[in-house]
């Protein structure tokens, strides 16, 4: 018998890997037995992860359409077809901009939605024509509370996180009839990772109390969810936003 959530023989790629929940999450794929493509900006973060994983370190800036062909062409040839994307890589704010939305600026709007949104978009772009190409695959984006809930001072992020989120249904039915190919969402509330550092000690103690359980949550907790929504195993769960959150979200 197959060992439950086994991902053994499976390509994955983890953009957003070289440090905090990514981190995490190439971690535990790895330890399922995937080998797992680590896709960073910082060369030094995905070599240093790949390291510890035996996997792939992959350079380059998802918001850049040559830089995703290019890295997504690097890990099919140095381990083969991708079988598992997950779209990590994401950004709370412009430089620690949290603000009212009448007092940003159009690049703050911008640089949020470039890398949360088109990013991702590119990411799947990439993946998926081989996934449909071999009926299998397995796309997890991560999201955020605030994309359904929407944080004060933070519209763009939670606008590009609700946008996540509807992205990930629209996806989902439009692969319906294509194989065995499902595409979920992830909503955490606060993880204590860098990400953090990008807002004020106000902002995060806002979103803090909100929680019922009284604490951020783990990398750790938040890659054991994505470790199944990676796997063989669900096979009946897709176009979903799997709440966690502290209890913050109770609907």
């Amino acid at each position: 018998m197959t060992a439950q959530f086994s991902l053994a023989g499976k390509v994955a790629v983890v953009t957003g890997g070289g440090q905090g929940i990514g981190e995490a999450i190439c971690r535990r794929l790895a330890a399922a037995g995937a080998k797992v493509g680590v896709f960073d900006m910082s060369a030094d973060s995905a070599k240093r992860v790949a390291d510890a994983v035996g996997g792939v370190p992959l350079v380059g800036d998802i918001t850049k359409e040559a830089d995703v062909e290019r890295v997504f062409s690097e890990i099919v040839h140095k381990a083969g077809p991708v079988d598992v994307l997950v779209n990590n890589a994401g950004v709370a704010s412009r430089k620690g901009r949290d603000l009212p939305i009448w007092e940003l600026v159009r690049e703050d709007w911008e640089f949020v939605m470039n890398i949360n949104v088109t990013g991702l978009v590119l990411c799947c772009k990439a993946v998926l024509p081989g996934m449909i190409a071999k009926g299998y695959g397995r796309i997890v984006n991560i999201a955020s509370i605030a994309g359904k809930e929407g944080n004060p001072k933070m519209a763009p992020y939670s606008a590009s996180k609700a946008a996540v989120i509807c992205l990930t249904k629209s996806l989902a039915k439009e692969l319906v009839g294509k194989g065995d190919i499902c595409v979920n969402s992830v909503a955490p509330a606060v993880i204590q990772t860098p990400i953090l550092d990008q807002l004020s000690a106000e902002q995060v103690n806002m979103m803090l109390s909100k929680i019922p359980l009284g604490r951020t949550g783990k990398p750790d907790e938040v890659a054991a969810l994505v470790h199944f929504l990676a796997s063989n195993d669900c096979s009946f769960t897709t176009g979903q936003c799997l709440d966690i959150s502290g209890g913050r979200a109770t609907y």
